[in-house]
């Protein structure tokens, strides 16, 4: 077995391990399995799509794991892939509840746009895009990346919340906050260890003991009543926490919330057809009606541009390290690499969920040495589980669990890249600032990577430096104007 996988993967080509391999994927899925209940809970918002959420959660994992097995098996790369944060909430709340489309016309409208996005991918566009953007910039969108998942890991843990001042440190009265932190903390410490294999084995060591420390803490407060499920969210009930969000994992034969098994696909699977409330001729009014709506359009291609430069960014980010993206700038096995995120685009919204794209914590895999598709084809094994027994796995979503390895891998990943920025030339400086402020701020490696391209082109021009840059730049920031135009304006269209 062990020289089947070497020779099927290239693992020692590569200078990878198996065992590398295995331990990095299986970290890279515990640091972004967050997004299945959070997806699950994004598109079945009342205020929003209104989806059923065990059947959104349970097409997620199957769609994740199906596609990172292309990625893996295909193109053999260390990315891994799942919904996609910012695109599934930009669906929800601008496009189907601020434009009054129901989630079946959502889906429709993703589902045109994914097919748009499979042609992009099949055709050169995407790989002149990558291509033309300089080596400079490439180090400021990867610098952009590191930082963007400090802080989701940041969040999410509460150790950074909106406070009086914009944001400001969580407290250290809330257990999931102290939790988080001391683990983080922790893991910075054992990333320094002389012990090498106390270094690399850092991240999943600080997981593992946050994990245990929280359950611990959680089952305690939930026994004398400290901690009660509302309305499936666990909140405080004293006083003096009750301010403060729970980020606790909670044990799941404690938690009546998670449920055993493939549950609520069929009131989701091919836009609800298979429901007894939704039929072929409804279908057929919500087609005509999203394709007689001017307002339709915007949404598509605002939906395609936004997918387009998510996963082109994270590509870019990704590949540096782990081999997608050449030292000359070129991507290697192009149709291979883009192949896995485009025919997810494609399914995504007849199977029931929002636009699966490359994920920014597949970092995480890559800076435990991952080279190889063989991670990928762990934490995609590992996406297919969790869609039967999430129960199992429940316990890795809670944010003071995933701060370990969110926070300290965007930190390695903005340290390696930001020492490559050439800081001598005040343009490529100016960006860099531009790209990782926005990016943060903006919580949008899209947004940063858009507003920072567009402040280049404009100085580049008036320092005089045009025919520096190559015409798909000029594309490529055009399009951002366009896309911010475009989603600019659709809640008012």
């Amino acid at each position: 077995m062990k020289k089947f996988l070497d020779k099927f993967f290239h693992i020692s080509e590569k200078k990878s391990s198996i065992k590398t391999e295995i331990i990095a994927g299986l970290v890279t899925f515990i640091a972004m399995c967050y997004i299945l209940p959070v997806n699950a809970s994004i598109l079945s918002d009342p205020n929003g799509m209104a989806m059923n959420s065990f059947g959104v959660f349970a097409i997620t994992a199957l769609l994740g794991a199906f596609v990172t097995f292309i990625m893996g098996f295909v193109a053999n790369y260390p990315v891994v892939l799942s919904a996609g944060m910012g695109l599934n909430a930009y669906l929800s709340y601008t496009i189907c509840s601020a434009s009054g489309y129901t989630w079946q016309q959502g889906m429709i409208l993703l589902t045109i746009s994914g097919l748009i996005f499979f042609v992009f991918s099949l055709t050169p566009v995407r790989k002149i895009i990558i291509e033309s953007i300089p080596k400079n910039l490439k180090y400021i969108i990867s610098s952009a990346l590191g930082a963007f998942i400090c802080l989701v890991g940041l969040v999410n843990s509460g150790i950074i919340v909106n406070g009086a001042t914009i944001v400001e440190l969580g407290s250290l009265l809330n257990p999931s906050t102290l939790i988080a932190l001391v683990s983080v903390i922790l893991c910075f410490a054992l990333t320094v260890s002389k012990n090498k294999i106390v270094s690399t084995l850092a991240i999943p060591i600080c997981i593992v003991v946050a994990a245990t420390a929280g359950l611990i803490t959680s089952t305690i407060m939930i026994n004398n009543g400290s901690i009660v499920q509302d309305n499936g969210t666990w909140v405080y009930t004293s006083e003096l926490l009750s301010k403060f969000n729970c980020k606790l994992p909670i044990a799941p034969w404690l938690d009546s919330s998670v449920k055993w098994g493939i549950n609520g696909v069929d009131q989701v699977f091919a836009y609800g057809l298979f429901t007894d409330t939704y039929d072929g001729k409804q279908f057929g009014a919500d087609l005509v009606k999203v394709l007689t709506n001017p307002t339709s359009y915007v949404a598509i291609f605002s939906l395609m541009f936004v997918n387009l430069f998510d996963t082109t960014a994270t590509l870019l980010a990704v590949g540096r390290n782990s081999g997608i993206i050449d030292e000359n700038g070129k991507m290697q096995n192009y149709q291979k690499a883009v192949l896995a995120d485009a025919v997810g685009a494609a399914i995504c919204a007849p199977l029931g969920t929002s636009t699966v794209t490359s994920f920014a914590e597949s970092n995480v895999g890559v800076e435990m040495g991952a080279r190889t598709g063989l991670a990928a084809v762990v934490a995609g094994f590992m996406f297919l589980l969790s869609a039967f027994i999430y129960p199992v796995f429940s316990i890795f979503t809670a944010g003071s669990v995933t701060a370990p390895a969110l926070i300290c891998v965007g930190a390695m990943i903005f340290i390696g890249s930001f020492k490559d920025i050439d800081f001598s030339d005040r343009i490529v400086s100016f960006t860099g600032f531009i790209t990782i402020i926005f990016s943060i701020l903006a919580y949008s490696i899209s947004s940063g990577i858009g507003i920072g391209i567009i402040c280049y082109v404009v100085m580049m021009l008036i320092a005089k430096r045009g025919k520096e840059i190559g015409t798909p730049i000029y594309v490529i920031a055009g399009l951002f104007i366009f896309s911010f135009v475009l989603t600019a304006i659709m809640p008012i269209i």
